[in-house]
């Protein structure tokens, strides 16, 4: 019998006239089987996607988690990057609360929020808002010190439709060429509040908005501050640009890196239900929140955790 430990790992290859790869992600080998040998001991794990996302059961987060459970859920968090957990009717109050456990909370300073806790921001998409989140990204890469830890709780959801979809950027870094990884390794990328929302919103309420919160840059390629693991930190929606590169080197290069996140090998995808709560490690995720269920209505609530200031 062939030991498997020693042959030889197969590449995807690209697929002629087209910066899109085809073949064995052999890169998410090790990840997957490591996390399948994962035990724990105050709830149990599931995993949902290859690399990334675990159904958690066996915990209340309506009420505040014993220190011991609260541990272990946030290793939990860096090991699968996403958890899902059904059934949970928190309080607004629970919620914030939660999120305040992980560290020092957001206000975001255009989304609406619920009037029990400013902490929570409020997407209510119906017949007349539509939601504009479908397309891969961190939350909010635009702050000095962007989002490490989101919680989102499901008010109100469709009945088919408005899936939120979730894609592993340390996988996304691995399954770059060498070549590419020493391009981009001491590249730094610009932040832009208004670049995907400037044709939104009126000129005079944008150039409010980018005074309030100018360009930052951020390492394109960042290093987790727990895990220690490489991970890529662009997105289409928030990056304006490539600092040093012009136009379209910039573009190129960002639609080559920011395809890594399309792959499904590379995701795993979360189907709602009236209080679910997912909680994401923002820096080692990217996620999209499918809009395929106008005009029907989707109402969520989410809780954004502070942390310190990417670097490489």
């Amino acid at each position: 019998m062939t030991d498997m430990r020693h042959a030889p790992r197969p590449a995807p290859r690209r697929i002629p006239g087209f910066p899109v790869l085809a073949g064995p992600f052999s890169h998410l080998a090790a990840e997957r089987d490591r996390l399948a040998a994962l035990r724990w001991r105050h709830f149990d794990a599931e995993q949902t996607g290859v690399t990334l996302g675990a159904q958690i059961s066996g915990v209340d987060l309506t009420a505040p988690l014993a220190d011991e459970v609260f541990a272990e859920l946030r290793a939990a968090l860096h090991e699968y990057k996403v958890l899902f957990i059904r059934d949970q009717p928190m309080s607004a109050q629970a919620h914030a609360a939660l999120a305040r456990r992980f560290g020092p909370v957001e206000v975001h300073p255009l989304l609406p929020s619920n009037t029990a806790d400013s902490a929570l921001a409020r997407f209510q998409k119906d017949a007349t808002v539509s939601g504009f989140e479908n397309a891969w990204h961190h939350d909010v890469t635009w702050r000095r010190e962007p989002s490490i830890v989101a919680i989102l709780h499901a008010i109100e959801v469709p009945p088919i439709g408005g899936d939120t979809l979730f894609t592993d950027m340390y996988a996304a870094y691995d399954s770059l060429d060498d070549d590419t990884r020493r391009e981009i390794d001491d590249l730094d990328a610009v932040h832009d509040f208004t670049h995907y929302i400037r044709e939104l919103l009126p000129e005079e309420k944008i150039a409010e908005l980018r005074a309030a919160h100018p360009p930052v840059t951020h390492p394109v390629v960042c290093t987790h501050p727990v895990t220690g693991r490489r991970h890529l930190y662009v997105n289409r929606m928030f990056v304006s640009h490539i600092a040093g590169y012009s136009e379209q080197a910039s573009l190129d290069l960002l639609d080559r890196l920011c395809r890594t996140a399309d792959a499904p090998e590379h995701q795993c995808r979360f189907r709602w239900a009236p209080d679910s709560v997912a909680i994401w490690d923002n820096r080692a995720v990217q996620h999209y929140a499918a809009s395929d269920y106008w005009p029907h209505t989707r109402i969520v609530e989410r809780a954004s955790v502070t942390g310190p200031v990417p670097s490489r």
